[in-house]
């Protein structure tokens, strides 16, 4: 059996610790008590992004877009969707590049929307522009998590 993983609650930010092939179960937090995964994204800022992002053992792919970028919208739902296909193997998230314009520059984003993929803060992978879903899919397969 593969070793639990660590990650922060999205609700709370305690970190929990989840056998890998029982993320498909529905597990909860151990101190919140609500569900680790939504199947939806994460709304990330400075003050969740290190618990969600830089200690989480889980991958997380993060999509910094912009309120006014055209793209950016017309991908939303593409990413959204994803997610309720994708998760629990890989978190997703969203950073608003306008409201945490630090974090943004941190990661030298440059042009919106861009994803990267992040494990234990660390950088995996990066794509940028819009990118449909079969297409988005099969570029996050190779960092997915098994799940059962």
């Amino acid at each position: 059996m593969p070793d639990p993983i660590q990650f922060a609650c999205p609700h709370c930010l305690a970190m929990n610790r989840v056998p890998q092939t029982r993320l498909g179960d529905k597990p909860n937090c151990g101190k919140c008590k609500q569900g680790l995964f939504a199947g939806e994204p994460i709304t990330l800022t400075a003050r969740n992004f290190d618990a969600i992002v830089s200690r989480s053992e889980l991958p997380v792919v993060v999509d910094f877009w912009a309120s006014w970028c055209g793209p950016c919208k017309a991908m939303a739902p593409v990413f959204a969707q994803t997610a309720a296909q994708m998760e629990p193997g890989i978190r997703f998230a969203k950073l608003e590049t306008d409201a945490e314009q630090s974090l943004a520059g941190r990661f030298n984003i440059r042009s919106i929307p861009t994803l990267v993929v992040f494990r234990q803060g660390r950088e995996l992978a990066r794509q940028a522009g819009a990118v449909q879903g079969s297409q988005l899919r099969q570029w996050l397969t190779p960092h997915l998590l098994k799940t059962a």
